[in-house]
């Protein structure tokens, strides 16, 4: 019972989006950014940056999604569902395969617990381990449950194609380097994004350590229509550390701004069986 309990505490402590929640109006906030752009460089900055960072929330969302996890020994998918309310709220189910199903998540502000069907525990994930993975996948529970900001933990400038590493440029991306502030909690030395300069809708998204050294890839694929937005529907996060390691993240399905029960953001409901 212990070394499953420790054997989960592992594997729990990973995107997934991930977690959802969008932005409000994305169709809106696009027009409005593309009209801001050209006029100051500052503030077209700020407004794509916080576009991309509220890209996949918002007040209200609930998701299904596809995980498919691969390494040199074995690969798994997952099927979960998702559920968030703002920035300070989101539950996530895995409901696939047998073996995992009924795994829980629950992050509400500053605080995280996971739920373990087998051994019928709640444990809560220390912020030490935000950066842990998620269910073996190459994302983290921070990824997962969005705790940092881009708009508010990063510094952020333009950057040519040259200065973001960029081997063949084109024409029509923007590229923004963001550098966490002396006071964030992020382990990041550096990210830098690759956006579409018409619908700022991002294309890629590098991660550096401290050393400069890219530890990480997030390509944005597949763009599709989910109600009033137009998101990429799948994303791909190859370590590149790690060799014939990838995860993918699909979203079959996602409703955004909708009525969401409360009672699903709490320790009740993470403790049910299902």
């Amino acid at each position: 019972m212990c070394n499953l309990v420790r054997s989960s505490i592992k594997t729990l402590g990973f995107f997934l989006l991930l977690m959802l929640s969008f932005s409000l109006n994305a169709q809106k906030d696009t027009k409005d950014l593309e009209t801001e752009v050209g006029r100051n460089q500052a503030k077209d900055i700020k407004a794509i940056v916080a576009h991309f960072d509220q890209l996949y929330r918002g007040q209200t969302s609930y998701a299904k999604m596809e995980m498919q996890i691969a390494t040199p020994h074995w690969e798994r998918t997952l099927r979960l569902e998702v559920w968030a309310e703002g920035m300070d709220k989101t539950f996530i189910l895995i409901t696939s395969p047998k073996k995992e199903k009924g795994i829980a998540t629950l992050r509400i502000k500053n605080e995280m617990w996971n739920y373990l069907p087998k051994t019928n525990k709640v444990m809560k994930i220390p912020p030490s381990m935000m950066m842990g993975s998620w269910m073996g996948s190459d994302f983290t529970n921070d990824d997962l449950v969005k705790e940092s900001s881009m708009i508010d933990d990063y510094d952020y400038q333009f950057l040519s194609a040259d200065e973001a590493k960029i081997e063949t440029d084109h024409d029509t991306f923007l590229y923004i380097q963001l550098v966490p502030k002396s006071d964030s909690p992020i382990v990041w030395g550096k990210i830098v994004v690759a956006v579409g300069e018409d619908d700022f809708i991002p294309v890629w998204q590098r991660f550096y350590d401290e050393k400069d050294r890219l530890m990480r890839v997030l390509n944005f694929k597949d763009i599709k229509q989910f109600g009033n937005r137009r998101i990429p529907s799948v994303m791909e996060m190859i370590p590149q550390k790690r060799v014939k390691y990838k995860t993918v993240v699909r979203f079959l399905k996602a409703d955004f701004d909708l009525p969401v029960n409360k009672k699903i953001f709490t320790l009740r409901n993470l403790r049910q069986r299902r």
